[in-house]
């Protein structure tokens, strides 16, 4: 039960409330702003002011943290767990409350300030301890992923926003479907916990499928290609490495390969010159022996012939005798003669020479090529080695990239089994829940059978997409009939939490939730929140705009006079809840 809601700022009205059904009312000029409506009566304020002392997010220069109200203090005196604590949250400081009361029973518990001897607790441990004192979660539960949250919770009994009197489900706009089902399910006392693992396992799923179309368009590697066509190049490339291995276990490596490679270069430069020298002296010493051979002295006969031509055209000229040019030939022949005889022994002396040289250099030449053909070198042994270091390498990515895909086929079918196990497991634990379930259908149904002419349904079921939850009302087309939805399905929240130990023990609804509302029917919905509000013992709290309250449509025996804790005015200086103007 919520006792009230303070503020150290001097101005302020303080709000106090009483047990079952609490209206604050707005009186609204003609001539009001939209920025009067909110700001000079404060109703909306007065919703956020609660929120803001349960834990709620301060969000810089927007609500209960406008300039205008830094450094004063909001504070509000309600039950927890059966005893009453008084919190208060700085809006200097909003990054923890102050608890008064006794929490020496709590999971959490705050820590004294050794300054100002306060006892502090930070807003995130806050909120895990009322998860605890009104909704029975223990911490280690509410720590849990996807697990429900004291902030998402408490906003189905306390609306905040316009936004959040869009649907009975949501609480926000673009709330993700997730927080929706595990909430609800927790809310309406189904087994939240399949909801949860649902969840996990969609993102798992989505993520999965993530993958898949990154591989696809080749942002991550690893996952492209078929097992199929990986295993083929999985046995070529093992066969490469076997062959490579193999090589590399029978190497020898001759330290002196390169200086050895080097040596036989030169040896066979040195073989083919040698060779060709041979081949032109050979060529030479045959034309020498040829020549030798065919060597005459000249032919008396044809000497004196020319001699005797000679003298008849030269005859002054002619002083030597025949027998002179004779010895003259025979002496020329036999140099000739000589000349050759010595070349041809010079060449013969030379070839023998070259061909003995030929012989040691082919000896020597041989012996070299044996020895580079039987071992290698060692930066080749490297290179042969490192190639087939990148060869392994290759074949273990292959092998991981199979792995992956094995692991990626495997893991997807496996959790769409996980999925589809999970689906039967939920749906049969819904239907043995049957008399939850009844029991929510039952409140929701008289609720709107009290506010309509015909009676609304609430609809729950479990289908291959999760937990799913409608509500169904004539003229559902209608906004105030949509109202009236949200309506129904809060108090119906409230009704069931009501029996609960630990529980909100409270509703909380805005002028919003009355917008576009027939006046009949917002007549009924508040008698209904009186009724039921002081039958099951829970508080009913709601703030209305002076105008919207239909007097006239109120049954005989109900008067709201009573129920009024709180009249605020958008007019005048002081009118409103802060008593000032910003």
């Amino acid at each position: 039960m919520l006792y009230s809601v303070r503020c150290d700022l001097l101005t302020f009205k303080t709000v106090t409330f009483h047990s079952g059904f609490n209206a604050i009312v707005a009186e609204r000029s003609e001539h009001s702003t939209h920025k009067q409506s909110r700001n000079g009566s404060g109703k909306s304020s007065l919703i956020e002011i609660i929120h803001f002392c349960l834990g709620a997010r301060a969000i810089k220069k927007k609500g209960v943290m406008a300039e205008a109200l830094q450094g004063y203090t909001f504070a509000i005196d309600l039950d927890l767990g059966g005893k009453r604590f008084s919190v208060s949250r700085k809006t200097r400081e909003p990054n923890y409350v102050v608890i008064d009361g006794d929490w020496s029973d709590w999971v959490i518990k705050p820590t004294v300030d050794k300054k100002t001897k306060e006892p502090k607790i930070s807003i995130n441990q806050w909120c895990l301890v009322l998860n605890w004192l009104m909704f029975g979660l223990s911490p280690e539960v509410s720590e849990q992923k996807h697990s429900p949250t004291f902030r998402n919770l408490i906003s189905y009994f306390v609306r905040r926003t316009r936004d959040s009197f869009s649907s009975p489900f949501l609480h926000f706009p673009r709330q993700p479907e997730w927080q929706k089902q595990v909430d609800h399910t927790f809310l309406l006392g189904l087994c939240w916990e399949h909801a949860q693992k649902l969840h996990d396992l969609n993102e798992k799923i989505e993520s999965l499928s993530q993958y898949k179309k990154a591989a696809a368009s080749g942002l991550i590697s690893g996952f492209i290609g078929s097992v199929g066509e990986l295993e083929v190049t999985k046995v070529q490339l093992e066969e490469q490495v076997l062959k490579e291995q193999e090589q590399l276990s029978n190497f020898r490596i001759h330290e002196q390969y390169r200086q050895i490679e080097e040596t036989v270069n030169t040896l066979h430069e040195k073989i083919r010159r040698f060779q060709n020298e041979n081949v032109s002296a050979r060529k030479m010493l045959e034309y020498y022996e040829t020549i030798y051979q065919q060597e005459q002295p000249a032919d008396e006969n044809a000497i004196a012939k020319m001699y005797k031509e000679a003298g008849m055209i030269l005859p002054e000229r002619i002083t030597r005798n025949l027998s002179e040019v004779q010895e003259f030939h025979r002496k020329v022949t036999i140099n000739r003669k000589n000349f050759l005889k010595s070349e041809i022994e010079r060449l013969r002396n030379e070839i023998q020479k070259v061909d003995i040289e030929l012989a040691e250099l082919r000896e020597e030449y041989s012996s070299l090529m044996s020895i580079l053909q039987t071992h290698g070198a060692l930066d080749e042994y490297s290179k042969l080695q490192q190639h087939n270091m990148q060869a392994v390498t290759k074949l273990e990515e292959i092998k991981t990239r199979i792995d992956n895909l094995k692991k990626f086929q495997q893991g997807s079918m496996s959790l769409n089994i996980e999925k589809d196990r999970l689906l039967l497991d939920a749906y049969s634990d819904y239907q043995e829940r049957s008399s939850v379930r009844q029991k929510a259908l039952s409140l929701f149904n008289s609720n709107s059978e009290a506010i309509h002419e015909a009676p609304g349904s609430l609809i729950m079921n479990v289908d291959k997409h999760g937990f799913r939850f409608n509500v169904e009302i004539d003229k559902s087309q209608s906004q105030g009939v949509n109202q009236m939805g949200i309506f129904c399905y809060d108090l119906m929240l409230a009704q069931i939490w009501a029996s609960k130990d630990k529980s909100p023990n409270m509703l909380i609804h805005d002028s919003t939730i009355f917008d576009g509302v027939d006046e009949r029917q917002i007549a009924q919905a508040l008698q209904l929140a009186a009724r039921e509000s002081q039958k099951l013992n829970f508080q009913y709290i709601c703030c209305l705009n002076s105008d919207s309250i239909p007097l006239k449509e109120f049954d005989n025996s109900f008067d709201i006079q009573p129920y009024k804790i709180l009249e605020l005015s958008d007019t005048g200086e002081d009118g409103g809840l802060f008593g000032i103007r910003f």
